[in-house]
């Protein structure tokens, strides 16, 4: 009886949430956010660990492949990735869109990348590895491992 009251009751808040303007594009933000990291959650917002060169050459950051879309334009189509990149807090952040040749799919998994963010980057691992170095050819691996391995020394 009392987690059907429950229920009810938040059903109702949640109900007149969503009938405030702007508010409720706040709430409906946030509550994917939260669904995104939930770890009890079956959907899984946040597809794979993404690491991008950005804001500048030798520069890298974290982020988080979310979807994939298609851009069509006058010189053809283009696949490119949703990669979300998360500022100092993990639901405020950037989201670029990214030929999938220009990431790195680091060996690690979501709840591991979410550590990384959430930890200000103390919990990277000290040497990376990449899920397919084939595909990403180009991009300049030894040199992110080597600036991952001066930032986790300290330097």
């Amino acid at each position: 009886m009392s987690s059907w009251l429950g229920a009810s009751v938040f059903s109702l808040g949640e109900w007149l949430i969503k009938k405030m303007p702007f508010i409720s594009y706040i709430y409906s933000a946030s509550k994917q956010i939260s669904a995104a990291i939930s770890p009890d959650q079956k959907s899984k917002a946040f597809k794979e660990v993404a690491i991008i060169r950005h804001p500048r050459i030798g520069e890298y950051v974290f982020g988080f492949i979310t979807s994939t879309v298609i851009l069509h334009g006058s010189s053809g189509s283009e696949e490119l990735n949703c990669v979300y990149v998360p500022s100092n807090h993990l639901y405020i952040g950037d989201i670029f869109l990214i030929s999938s040749n220009d990431i790195i799919k680091p060996n690690l998994s979501v709840r591991e990348g979410i550590e990384i963010v959430i930890s200000g980057g103390m919990s990277v691992p000290r040497i990376l590895t990449t899920l397919d170095a084939q595909a990403n050819e180009g991009m300049d691996i030894a040199g992110l491992q080597d600036s991952i391995a001066t930032q986790v020394d300290g330097g």
